[in-house]
């Protein structure tokens, strides 16, 4: 499943089916060039998450990725992750630039295989809530990346291997971004002098003083909420900004502080997604946002209601769901 490419990718090698020769489009693109070995592992995902950690301490000129068929894949794992990936060098100062990347996104496939449990890996971070505390500093201990666009994936990989020091780097990405049209970036989102962005601004808004609501939001949601915007009147789209966080852990602070700084006249903050209230990324985000947020604003919640399961099964409930949340964005306004 790795080399047909079932995850986050596709097509990492190809096989003849007559001769049953390999050929990897990675391994021929230049004279010189890196190499990248396709391993299809046994389905063990403890051994093998552990066997990637070790080649991430032994090697560390090495980019180790392990991916996940599905996010919620790695809960196998969770003694490796719990007992090195986030904690070993805290314990052994041993760095490690592992990489996971785990497939997460709600696409109405049903509790199994829909979430990465992102939110358990964000429990394991070590970032302050409040920067503005004296003292407050941001050593995390892995990073955590929401990414959606190709350029954002690109130069997350390549940061893992050009900074001086190592961080085991989580990725959750939907697969149904391979697909969607709206999600490209042109070759100079990956010229020299472009790096990552952990947050993207609004450019659905052209007056930013005419703002009253900013929502913000991770993941491939986005997309559905810029398209809801693209249909509004004009009088609801000139109120209605979308920013997205595309790194979760460390969370940026700064950066974020300058964007919400764009939008004097705004009254209202929400953040939005589509997991379950006690699941994704808004337990995290909830206190470092506020910490941030002007005057005496708070920060507010849309989307779905705590469950004890990822998220519903039965179809019929689950578009109800998404189609409540996107249009609770834009009403009231």
């Amino acid at each position: 499943d790795v080399g047909r490419g079932t995850f986050s990718q596709r097509h990492a090698m190809f096989v003849c089916q007559d001769t049953e020769n390999v050929y990897v489009p990675l391994n021929n693109i230049g004279e010189g060039q890196g190499k990248i070995e396709v391993a299809n592992s046994n389905l063990s995902e403890l051994a093998v998450l552990g066997f990637e950690y070790g080649v991430s301490i032994q090697s560390p000129s090495v980019l180790p990725i392990w991916e996940a068929q599905f996010g919620d894949f790695n809960n196998t794992a969770q003694v490796i992750i719990d007992t090195y990936i986030s904690s070993g060098e805290s314990k052994w100062l041993r760095q490690s630039g592992l990489v996971m990347l785990l497939p997460h996104g709600y696409d109405g496939a049903g509790p199994e295989h829909s979430s990465s449990r992102i939110e358990r890996f964000l429990q394991l971070c070590n970032t302050p809530m409040d920067m503005s505390n004296e003292g407050a500093t941001q050593n995390p201990n892995m990073h955590v990346a929401v990414p959606t666009t190709p350029a954002q994936i690109f130069h997350l990989l390549r940061r893992q291997m050009t900074r001086n020091y190592r961080k085991p780097l989580v990725v959750a990405g939907p697969k149904t971004l391979l697909r969607l049209s709206a999600a490209t970036s042109t070759l100079d989102d990956m010229a020299p002098g472009t790096t990552f962005q952990p947050v993207l601004p609004d450019v659905l808004t052209k007056s930013p003083e005419k703002v009253k609501r900013i929502v913000l939001v991770a993941g491939k949601l986005y997309y559905d909420l810029a398209k809801a915007h693209d249909q509004q009147p004009a009088e609801i789209k000139d109120k209605v900004a979308i920013v997205r966080l595309e790194e979760i852990c460390p969370f940026p602070h700064e950066q974020l502080a300058r964007e919400l700084g764009r939008f004097s006249n705004a009254q209202e903050y929400v953040w939005c997604q589509e997991e379950t209230m006690n699941a994704g990324v808004f337990t995290f985000v909830q206190p470092r946002i506020q910490s941030i947020l002007p005057g005496k604003h708070q920060l507010s919640y849309i989307g779905r209601a705590p469950l004890a399961a990822p998220v519903t099964g039965i179809s019929n409930v689950f578009k109800a769901e998404q189609a409540h949340i996107l249009a609770a964005i834009f009403a009231d306004i």
